[in-house]
């Protein structure tokens, strides 16, 4: 799937940087962490700059769960998509399938899973 190496390591920090995010999230809205021990907690756990870090730690504060809604938003993608591989074996067409999720722009998820139940139900008939 990747080309080199470098490629995948890309990925490999963007997932990490996806699951710093939960913990720092949580732990600023939730476990009342300080603003210096999440920015410590991104420097440590993903490659990003210390710049990077204050600038991501400063959103997060004003902005509680946006950190996390992407990472929830990319789960349900990824299970819709399994869901419609399962139920439509060889008619699934992963083009057609990103096709309906980002046809209606920004969805509640609940909506989202509605829109790409109808898609499978057309694919069935």
């Amino acid at each position: 799937m990747y080309q080199d190496p470098y490629s995948d390591f890309g990925r490999l920090s963007l997932e990490l940087l996806r699951a710093a995010r939960l913990v720092v999230d949580t732990g600023m809205h939730a476990k009342k962490w300080t603003r210096d021990r999440a920015i410590d907690y991104l420097k440590q756990n993903t490659p990003n700059s210390e710049g990077e870090c204050v600038d991501a730690i400063n959103r997060y504060i004003v902005m509680p769960s946006q950190a996390t809604a992407y990472k929830i938003g990319m789960l349900k993608i990824l299970e819709l998509r399994e869901k419609a591989k399962h139920e439509l074996g060889t008619r699934f067409d992963i083009r057609q399938f990103h096709d309906v999720v980002p046809t209606n722009g920004a969805l509640p998820l609940d909506v989202l899973e509605d829109l790409v139940n109808r898609w499978i139900k057309s694919k069935q008939s």
